[in-house]
């Protein structure tokens, strides 16, 4: 999962190129920054009236320690051995035989481990953690600070938050009080807690240094959370671990660093615990994640655009696209309006916009403040669903897995839907249908055939695939041992052929 940015007047200074690091050891996922910020801060969000006892740290800590586990995932990739070059001339195929050609394409199994940490919320078994530790993996074993192991089953991997929950098989279990992110102020104490580098439950403490950071290319990578950062020290391993305030109280999910080594920087980042919360709700309750959609491209109104649409740096996001069809259209949205709030709520930025439409429940109405050629106006909008996320619904309801395919031949894949973001990166036309390969492993028998990231398959045995679901239904019970490729490629098509 891996993913340019715009400088903001909060600056995360870092010698060097300082890169994002997701911190599941073993499973990281890098995002280089260049040494450039994001958007999006809110660093001084009303003040809360804050208790002046002294708090006794260690006290909390021992409440809240036997909550967070360590998680140890596995993964099993079969691939086949990669055919020497020499092996391929013709006339070694022919003094050695097919029989000994074959004995390359044995697919053999890569294990991959990786380690991290996760947060007990629920007495039954429910477990926040983060969905780059845990979203596709094999196996995922939990252990407790009291040494208890539990296999898990993951019931969710939210690839839009970083977010995921697991369920162990056991009752009575400690858990941590959830707390309200939205109440922290920047300086105020919090305590992360984790197991970096596989050494063991570690605690450590820092301040909230920042509130509503974000990253552009975390955004472009599809990731739209608005972080708290903090100085507590976290490294690899921490990923999925506690952040909690004074009291105790969960108030973050540890997820990644920015550095130049990989290590402990003084620059954490955590998911608000509302944001998790939120979603361990929708999971529990409809077994997917709901968010509310307009169907636009949006970007933050910088004081530099400001002056030409009329209003002030900070008071709006600008809608820069409209997807035909989509709840914006039928609202009567138009590109170049400057969204100002959205039920009451006001809107600053482009992240404000997403979080508040991401909110609202499909099938409920938006009323929206808006600004077009100098003239406020309302219009209100009838929120639906993502597309994606409708596909998804619906592969659930129809019994198709949109996850790994099973044809052995497409082992060593990595697929995802199309999206605007890697339309815009790749150059994809817009009325183009298909499956991005995101992933390819270099030992796989599709690496062999030619086939690299950035190509879209358009169709399977010459059936069309617009989507995994499609995708996933043309491969879905094929014993061939054979399969046709066509692929998008760099503005042409061409056929690929896999068999054993």
């Amino acid at each position: 999962m891996d993913v340019k940015t715009k400088r903001s007047k909060a600056v995360i200074a870092v010698a060097g190129v300082a890169v994002i690091f997701i911190l599941g050891m073993g499973a990281e996922r890098i995002i280089s920054l260049a040494g450039r910020p994001g958007t999006g801060d809110t660093l001084f969000p009303a003040a809360r009236a804050q208790s002046s006892v002294p708090v006794d740290i260690p006290s909390v800590v021992e409440k809240a320690v036997p909550a967070v586990v360590n998680i140890q995932t596995k993964k099993i990739t079969r691939v086949s051995q990669q055919v020497p070059p020499m092996f391929r001339d013709p006339m070694f195929r022919q003094f050695f035989g097919d029989e000994f050609m074959r004995r390359f394409n044995v697919p053999q199994e890569r294990v991959s481990r990786s380690l991290g940490s996760g947060v007990i919320v629920s007495g039954d078994g429910y477990i926040l953690t983060n969905n780059h530790l845990v979203g596709d993996v094999d196996e995922v074993l939990v252990i407790l600070p009291d040494e208890r192991e539990f296999n898990a089953r993951v019931v969710w991997a939210d690839t839009r938050t970083e977010v995921a929950l697991l369920k162990i098989e056991a009752k009575d279990l400690p858990t941590i009080r959830l707390g309200d992110s939205s109440a922290l102020r920047l300086g105020e104490t919090v305590i992360a807690i984790g197991y970096p580098f596989g050494v063991g439950q570690t605690v450590t403490q820092g301040i909230v240094s920042a509130l509503g950071r974000t990253f552009k290319d975390a955004e472009r990578s599809g990731l739209f959370v608005d972080f708290i950062q903090t100085d507590a020290a976290i490294n690899p391993g921490n990923s999925g671990g506690a952040l909690i305030n004074a009291q105790g109280e969960l108030v973050g999910v540890n997820t990644l660093i920015v550095s130049n080594t990989g290590s402990y920087a003084g620059l954490g980042f955590a998911i608000p615990i509302n944001l998790a919360r939120e979603i361990m709700n929708d999971i529990i309750a409809h077994g997917r994640v709901i968010r509310g959609y307009l169907g636009v491209d949006m970007d933050d109104l910088t004081a530099d655009k400001a002056e030409f649409f009329g209003l002030n740096k900070g008071e709006g996001a600008i809608l820069t696209f409209i997807v035909e069809g989509s709840p914006a259209e039928k609202a009567g949205l138009a590109a170049d309006d400057v969204v100002t709030a959205i039920n009451g709520e006001p809107v600053k930025n482009t992240n404000d916009l997403r979080r508040i439409v991401g909110a609202i429940k499909p099938g409920e109405k938006a009323a929206i403040d808006l600004v077009r050629d100098g003239k406020r106006m309302k219009v209100t909008a009838t929120v639906g669903t993502r597309p994606d996320e409708r596909e998804s619904a619906q592969a659930e309801e129809e019994g198709v897995e949109a996850v790994k395919p099973e044809l052995a031949l497409l082992n060593g894949i990595g697929l995802e839907e199309l999206n605007r973001t890697y339309r815009a990166r790749l150059q994809i036309p817009t009325e183009l249908q298909g499956i991005l390969i995101t992933e390819i492993d270099p030992n796989s028998p599709a690496a062999d055939k030619g086939l690299r990231q950035g190509d879209v398959i358009v169709a399977v045995n010459k059936l069309p695939t617009r989507n995994l679901r499609e995708f996933n239904a043309r491969i879905k019970g094929l014993k061939e041992n054979k399969v046709l490729l066509t692929i998008w490629r760099e503005g042409s098509r061409e056929y690929v052929v896999l068999k054993e």
